[in-house]
Parts: C-alpha cells; sequence; structure tokens
C-alpha cells in the first residue's frame, strides 16, 4: 500500500512568519511518535507567495486519520497563558492529500 501524503497550505501575513514558525520548533517531537508517521517537514515560501507548506508523510489514510483524531486535536485544543488559545498564526488553511506512486532516494 502507498504512503500518504498530506499538505497543509498555510496563508501567513509577514508580520506573522515569525510566531509560526516558533510554534512549529516549540512542538517538536509532537508527531513524531505516531504510528504511522513517516516524514515532516515545515516549508517557508521563498517569494511570490504568502503560504506555507506543512508536508507530511503517513503509511495509510487510516493512520493520518487516527492523528487527526487523536493527539492533533488535543494539541490544538490546549489553551495559552491566562486559559485562552492564542491567535491563529495562519489567516487561511487548505489541506491537500497525495498517494506517493513513485520515489527516489541518493543512491
Amino acid at each position: 500500500m502507498p504512503s500518504v501524503v498530506k499538505i497543509n497550505v498555510l496563508t501567513v501575513p509577514a508580520e506573522q512568519r515569525e510566531v509560526l514558525e516558533q510554534r512549529f520548533a516549540s512542538r517538536a517531537g509532537a508527531v513524531e511518535g505516531s504510528d504511522g508517521f513517516e516524514w515532516f517537514e515545515l516549508l517557508r515560501p521563498v517569494e511570490g507567495t504568502d503560504q506555507y507548506l506543512v508536508y507530511t508523510r503517513w503509511r495509510s489514510e487510516e493512520d493520518f486519520q487516527n492523528w487527526m483524531n487523536g493527539s492533533m486535536k488535543t494539541a490544538h485544543q490546549g489553551a495559552g497563558e491566562g486559559g485562552e488559545r492564542p491567535k491563529p498564526a495562519a489567516s487561511g488553511s487548505t489541506l491537500w492529500s497525495f498517494e506517493v506512486v513513485q520515489q527516489a532516494s541518493p543512491k
């Protein structure tokens, strides 16, 4: 069965970029222990767009859904200081889904 790739496209205003990157840095390890998790990358736009790409690869769609409905949901419900959730750094979010049909690595 091929791996599945999920790309979360986050629209991030320039003044929120550092906030977004710090939040991802502080969550280090949050997904790595999830069953079926294979890879994560946070991709910063270089030019021509304000959209970050959050790339994750999973063993199966089921593994991704289990993470979404489990530890990811819990992490995103967490309250910040004063009991309030911090304001999202992204102003918009779209989830793209793919199956891996070919891949290559260095020889």
